[in-house]
């Protein structure tokens, strides 16, 4: 006859220690309990569909009743013609995201810091948060008006100053550029906020003390303020470059147009087009999931990648 194994006196007391502590903290939880529902219903349980990137999914079949294809729809996106050009698109935006847009809001911290006027700072704040509330809709539109040839004031101004209009919505040259600049208009006030954040935490006595030893405010800013937020630093850089295939669809979506497609399409846009535009639901999932994938285990050789810098990373 099988023995029922009995806890121990340490383990039930550990227990108990256990649910009094949760039983105290029953509110935190409480509190918890919105976020964890929301990974859980949008985040973990749709991953069970990923499995039709191994199928010929149809829709009135279902998952279970689907065809088990294996990677022939990994297989066709590496041999696609286009794949590479898409890829490379993809790249050089999140290039030019890592090169111009992400040192923009520790600049923008770092300037703030330093404004000693609380109205003045207070109002450029908001100024320079207000953007962020706006959809990729409105950016796009007042970069429209503010770009067309039609009387749009960019081009007005340049036939001022003698110069022929540039065609900026339709340019493969000018693409880039103006996806940039969009992104650092809305996105890099709200970015300042996890700057500021850190910066507040740094010890006002070890400023006082570089004063005293004769440090101007740049030497404060490169001894002190930089090396204090730099482990914050490191953690969004490694949440960014997890992020080097997911540029956002909506933003480039707005912006590619049938003359600036080859430079403008990227796997987010081939992604919609290929299942919502003609059905592939399979396909269209297995870039997605590859997509993901490579992010992973890119945050996973740049978190490793810090610790033996010395710095804590993600996890």
């Amino acid at each position: 006859m099988q023995e029922i194994a009995v806890p121990s006196a340490t383990t039930r007391k550990k227990e108990s220690r256990l649910r009094k502590r949760i039983w105290k903290n029953k509110w935190i939880y409480v509190m918890l309990l919105p976020g964890i529902l929301y990974f859980l219903i949008f985040k973990y349980l749709p991953m069970y569909g990923l499995v039709i990137s191994f199928q010929d999914y149809k829709p009135f079949k279902g998952i279970l009743g689907s065809e088990w294809v294996g990677f022939e729809h990994f297989a066709r996106l590496f041999n696609e013609p286009d794949f590479l050009n898409i890829l490379t698109n993809t790249l050089i935006l999140f290039g030019l995201n890592l090169l111009f847009y992400f040192p923009v809001p520790i600049i923008l911290a770092l300037m703030l810091n330093e404004v000693r006027n609380s109205f003045f700072k207070k109002t450029f704040q908001t100024l320079v948060y207000l953007p962020h509330f706006m959809s990729w809709v409105i950016i796009v539109s007042i970069g429209y008006v503010m770009l067309t040839m039609d009387g749009g004031i960019v081009n007005e101004l340049l036939v001022f100053f003698g110069f022929e209009k540039i065609n900026f919505l339709l340019s493969t040259e000018w693409f880039r550029p103006t996806y940039i600049i969009q992104v650092i208009w809305r996105e890099a006030g709200w970015g300042t906020i996890v700057y500021l954040a850190a910066i507040a935490s740094v010890d006002p006595q070890l400023y006082e003390a570089a004063r005293m030893d004769g440090a101007n405010r740049l030497r404060q800013i490169w001894h002190i303020t930089l090396p204090a937020i730099r482990s914050v630093i490191i953690i969004l850089l490694i949440l960014k470059i997890g992020d080097v295939l997911e540029l956002g669809f909506e933003h480039v979506y707005l912006l590619l147009n049938s003359m600036n497609r080859e430079v403008a399409e990227i796997i987010d846009t081939y992604v919609y087009t290929a299942a919502m535009k003609q059905g592939q639901f399979s396909y269209s999932t297995a870039i997605g999931f590859f997509k993901s994938f490579v992010g992973l285990i890119l945050v996973m050789v740049a978190n490793k990648l810090a610790k033996k810098m010395g710095e804590e990373g993600v996890y």
